[in-house]
């Protein structure tokens, strides 16, 4: 034996991500990340040290994701970067992945968290709102804003909106209510 895992890492922490994204990380048991992820408990405490390990694993490689879509949304335009990120993540029909944000759960969710677990995700939210400061900061330099355009308060506002694209369709918004919520949000913009 060589002492390493005998399984595919990537996989797990998939499956694993699966089961926090649409249980939350209370309600996710020790048995049901088994039971996702087809590994042992012995195995689970082994690699990951506990749940905690595993959740923040999981909660890194949502992450990572996340950030890299809103990175990677193309638009000639500061403003049209912001309407990018937002229309990109309106699921799809039918959805195939659980609806919500694993982040927004997991910040809902801190006082269930280890301090290293809050500390993850409350920095996952910071790290999307930084995206969008950088957009409206870059705004700003185009021209696009006024140079006293409420940056922070424009950030927060714009991840709020992201935040409602991925969660209102649990209370049954479809694509069609989403993409109208967002031409209503683009329309807050400031005039230049």
């Amino acid at each position: 034996m060589s002492g390493k895992p005998q399984f595919d890492e990537a996989a797990v922490i998939d499956a694993a991500l699966i089961v926090f994204w649409r249980q939350g990380y209370a309600a996710a048991s020790i048995s049901d990340l088994t039971e996702a992820t087809g590994l042992s408990r012995s195995s689970i405490y082994q690699r990951f040290g506990d749940k905690d390990g595993l959740f923040r694993e999981a909660l890194a490689a949502y992450t990572r994701r996340v950030l890299a879509r809103m990175n990677g949304a193309e638009a000639p335009s500061a403003r049209g970067a912001v309407e990018a990120i937002l229309r990109g993540f309106v699921p799809e029909q039918p959805m195939s992945r659980p609806a919500g944000c694993l982040i927004a759960r997991s910040c809902v969710e801190k006082g269930e968290l280890s301090a290293e677990g809050q500390e993850g995700a409350l920095q996952a939210a910071a790290d999307q709102r930084q995206i969008f400061t950088a957009l409206l900061r870059q705004a700003i330099a185009a021209g696009e804003l006024s140079r006293d355009a409420d940056v922070e308060a424009l950030a927060w506002y714009y991840l709020g909106v992201l935040q409602a694209v991925l969660n209102f369709p649990n209370a049954g918004a479809d694509s069609s209510a989403l993409h109208h919520m967002i031409d209503v949000a683009m329309m807050a913009w400031p005039r230049r």
